[in-house]
């Protein structure tokens, strides 16, 4: 018999998407046949759906990892990439998922209903996609965006119409074995039950089903003897039936109490499933009483001892024995009718496809602050510069140079101005961290260069530290302005812009004659002259 699992905690991780392709068509008698470059392939979602041959989550008990795979790479000749393959995971009907807060995502009930989990990655533009008036032919492409992940908790609660509720050893084994084909455990020892046991029960033209909960003892709403994973199993249920025990004597203990202690622990306990999910108050279930064992010669006594106190509730009293049957078609055509004005009531919902989906917001906006890590830093904060550097290959200048442009035209640039950022701050953005250059010019006429290069990169009015070593070592040895890419650097410069240990002794070589020579200048002799 296979293991009963009712709870898991699964990672779900779905494809990112393929990246995209830069290549220029090649053909003979057409020289500029353009960029041809495909876009990358969306990556594979994670789905949940609801199979009604599954009746356990053991599967994800020994495998709580599932990911989908990832979109291909676009390629040239305008191909798309393919889409990555979905993940379909099944799942039994009446699973709940929620979230790490223990918040509820989803409810699955009826067979067919899916949940996507997690979204693949959209994949990545070719060159194709990008080029423009501006860039004709682009010399890169965009990289996939990577796939939703996370952790999530599924839960199983029974999908029964009638759950029996009672203390251990009260006999609810014995009473469903009886009422329908269901072939539970049952000894004389108490939680013999150890998990929910479902059975199918026909009454006339009614079929309805019923859940033998194991048994509940006080302190169960607060945990206490797997209280909490049994009582979920009574979210869903149209009727409770409590299952007494009369047969038995016990000091300090009667059938009242019983169920009174019963009552309390249901009345404590908060449900995950409420009236937003369709599911009513636990109070506001019709109750049914089962007086069990009533072929024990002592338990007449008791139950007329008790009527006159349930009946001041309310609720209906059924007198059985599962050894002679005594009762139980009046029970089951009771139950029935319960049933059905249940059903009347909350028509069961109709299978549809849940997608799990973040809440909307104005992707166009973002944010700037100070980077409470990053002395003198700021950070970026929004969907859109954050998914355009994911998007971003930061090995290839013209992407680099495309996201700057698409930066400025967002406003980033402007905004850091106007928060006092400096040249050369730090500045992070999705997790990647940049010197801000605010010189070189952005979303302005682009200079066709090289594939793959953009010449606006290599144009700065900041001296930069490199050019400042330089103008050093130029300075120690005589050569002056003669050392190429040191003009701007000797401008408005003092050794004491740099400092000795930006200078390493190794910069410069000292000849037989014991004269200074450039070191790793790569210049001459004569370069100081």
């Amino acid at each position: 018999m296979s293991r009963f699992v009712d709870r898991v905690t699964i990672h779900v991780a779905a494809g990112d998407g393929g990246n995209g392709c830069a290549s220029v068509h090649r053909e003979k008698f057409k020289p500029l046949g353009g960029p041809d470059g495909g876009n990358g392939g969306k990556g594979g979602d994670v789905t949940l759906v609801v199979d009604p041959g599954v009746h356990t989550l053991l599967d994800f008990h020994h495998r709580p990892h599932a990911r989908a795979t990832r979109g291909t790479q676009g390629r040239g000749s305008m191909r798309n990439g393919a889409a990555g393959q979905d993940l379909v995971l099944s799942v039994p009907d009446g699973t709940v998922v929620l979230n790490p807060d223990g918040e509820v995502v989803a409810d699955l009930v009826g067979p067919g209903t899916t949940f996507v989990a997690a979204r693949g990655g959209r994949g990545g533009l070719g060159n194709a996609a990008l080029s423009s008036k501006a860039r004709r032919a682009p010399g890169f492409a965009l990289l996939g965006e990577p796939g939703d992940q996370g952790d999530l908790v599924l839960e199983l609660k029974s999908v029964a119409d009638v759950g029996l509720i009672g203390f251990p050893s009260a006999g609810k084994s014995s009473l469903i074995s009886v009422l329908s084909a269901a072939k539970p455990k049952i000894a004389d020892y108490p939680f013999t039950t150890l998990a929910p046991n479902l059975g199918v029960v026909s009454a006339g033209e009614t079929v309805f089903t019923v859940a033998d909960v194991p048994g509940l003892i006080p302190g169960a709403s607060g945990g206490r003897g797997l209280g909490l994973d049994f009582l979920r199993h009574i979210e869903r249920c149209a009727v409770l039936v409590h299952v007494v025990d009369c047969a038995t004597f016990e000091p300090g203990r009667d059938p009242v109490s019983d169920i009174e202690a019963l009552e309390n622990e249901l009345a404590d306990y908060t449900p995950a499933l409420t009236e937003e999910h369709g599911a009513p108050n636990l109070a506001q279930r019709p109750r049914i009483v089962v007086l069990n064992k009533m072929d024990v010669p002592d338990a007449q006594e008791m139950a007329e001892l008790i009527r006159p106190d349930l009946a001041e509730r309310g609720w209906r009293v059924f007198e059985v024995s599962t050894a002679s049957h005594e009762g139980l078609r009046e029970l089951s055509f009771a139950l029935a009718d319960e049933v059905e004005r249940y059903r009347a009531e909350l028509p069961a919902p109709e299978p549809t496809r849940v997608v799990v989906r973040p809440a909307g917001l104005d992707d166009s906006g973002f944010t700037v602050e100070p980077d409470p890590e990053v002395e003198d830093g700021f950070l970026v904060r929004g969907e859109r510069p954050e998914r355009w550097v994911r998007q971003t290959s930061f090995d290839n200048d013209e992407a680099v140079g495309y996201l700057a442009d698409r930066l400025a035209r967002l406003g980033v640039e402007e905004e850091l101005a106007k928060q006092g950022a400096q040249p050369g701050n730090p500045v992070t953005i999705g997790g990647v961290t940049f010197d801000w250059e605010p010189t070189t010019p952005a979303g302005v006429a682009i200079v066709q260069g090289a594939r793959g290069a953009d010449t606006r990169l290599d144009v700065s009015e900041r001296v930069t530290k490199d050019e400042r070593r330089a103008a050093m070592k130029a300075r120690r040895s005589g050569a002056g302005l003669d050392v190429p890419g040191t003009e701007r650097a000797f401008e408005g410069s003092s050794e004491d812009d740099v400092e000795e240990d930006d200078v390493e002794e190794d910069d410069f070589e000292e000849d037989d004659a014991g004269e200074i020579m450039p070191g790793e200048t790569g210049e001459d002799e004569e370069s100081g002259r």
